[in-house]
């Protein structure tokens, strides 16, 4: 991402700043107050100091990690410009400069051709003016030395930097990884003890309450007491509660929400396993998911029409359908095979449910049909 000029600004402040800001504070210092020699006019040595100032301040700007090729120009004008303030004024302290902007060259990032050529004008900036001061070749020598020393030390340290930041990378990556590990075992321990809630539990109390219905069915057949026809139908209402519950636990372990057929279908189940009658789940069009406001209205108007069902027409047959189209329509019909005597008022729960319909834009319906009751509803998917 480009960065604007506030944008450098604001990132560079820091306890580095007033540091990196001593060459140009140097350099006005010495061109306000000297009063040596001068090998060059001072209108030119205060535009050199102008263009040392001005490159200074654009790499002050310059992010560690930020690709230094964009400052190019600012470090070429610094170590060009710097070395002859150095050759203009050689009794001062500005000696400094070509060793600062070499330094900056290879320091913050690898340096490529155009860094190394900061490198030698900056080499030269600083010997020439030593050379012709003594004509002595190992001065001249020295100086390259210390430059060379210098330019070593910041690409080593340069070097320990970068192998810091991998380092630390490689070690942030290994600690994702581990943590990956240990969510991925997690998930896969949940997975195991889902399919062993699923394999026994629910398995074993889906055959407990056909079994109750069995044993109910044969009391009713043997004209049992009501007593005990009562606790054996209350045990099977127990039963698959239980069921719908253990379904539930394995949906949760498995970090996997229910399908909307499926909490659908299971009501259903349920309504069938505790009165022993026939209770059938239909789809048709083009499954899709449905929003999780749509799925809840569905889910709890199903629950509302079988708990009606139960109340009022206890053991009638009862036909869910469930239709995708432009809108989602649930359709709920028991038939206990007769129209009923009059239309019950709605209670509370037919009004929750035309409420809800209605918050998400849908309709409710509910009304005697020739061979029970019907529930219908409509609302957009």
């Amino acid at each position: 991402m480009e960065l604007t000029l506030q944008d450098r600004v604001r990132r560079s402040a820091g306890p580095g700043l007033v540091l990196r800001a001593l060459p140009s504070v140097l350099v006005i210092f010495t061109v306000i107050t000297n009063d040596g020699e001068r090998r060059l006019p001072f209108a030119l040595i205060v535009v050199l100091a102008a263009i040392v100032v001005l490159s200074n301040g654009w790499l002050l700007l310059l992010e560690d990690g930020e690709p230094i090729g964009r400052s190019v120009i600012a470090l070429l004008g610094f170590a060009s410009a710097g070395s002859l303030l150095w050759f203009a004024l050689p009794g001062s302290a500005l000696i400094a400069l070509p060793y600062w902007v070499a330094r900056v060259a290879v320091r913050y990032h690898r340096p490529g051709p155009a860094e190394w050529v900061v490198v030698g004008i900056a080499t030269v900036g600083a010997t020439v003016p030593f050379y012709l001061a003594s004509h002595s070749l190992g001065v001249a020598f020295g100086v390259v030395f210390g430059m060379t020393a210098l330019v070593l030390a910041s690409t080593n340290r340069r070097n320990r930097q970068t192998q810091l930041d991998e380092l630390e990378v490689s070690l942030a990556r290994k600690q994702t990884a581990l943590e990956e590990h240990g969510r991925a075992a997690a998930l896969a321990e949940r997975a195991r003890i889902a399919r062993d809630v699923h394999d026994v539990l629910a398995h074993s109390l889906a055959g407990l309450s056909l079994n109750l219905q069995g044993a109910r069915l044969m009391l009713v057949r043997d004209g049992a007491s009501a007593e005990a026809i009562e606790q054996v139908t209350r045990a099977q209402g127990l039963a698959a509660d239980g069921l719908a519950e253990a379904r539930r636990a394995v949906a949760a372990l498995r970090d996997d929400s229910v399908p909307d057929e499926r909490a659908l279908a299971d009501l259903v189940t349920a309504y069938r396993l505790e009165s022993g009658a026939t209770a059938t789940f239909e789809t048709s069009g083009t499954t899709r998911e449905l929003p999780a406001d749509v799925m809840n209205a569905l889910y709890r108007t199903l629950q509302e029409a079988l708990a009606n069902t139960r109340k009022h027409a206890l053991g009638a047959p009862v036909l869910a359908t469930l239709e995708y189209g432009d809108a989602v329509r649930l359709t709920v019909e028991d038939q206990p095979g007769r129209r009923p005597d009059r239309a019950a008022p709605g209670g509370y729960g037919l009004v929750g449910m035309r409420e809800r319909a209605e918050l998400l834009g849908g309709s409710l319906a509910a009304g005697p049909t020739a061979q029970g009751w019907r529930v219908e509803l409509k609302v957009p998917g």
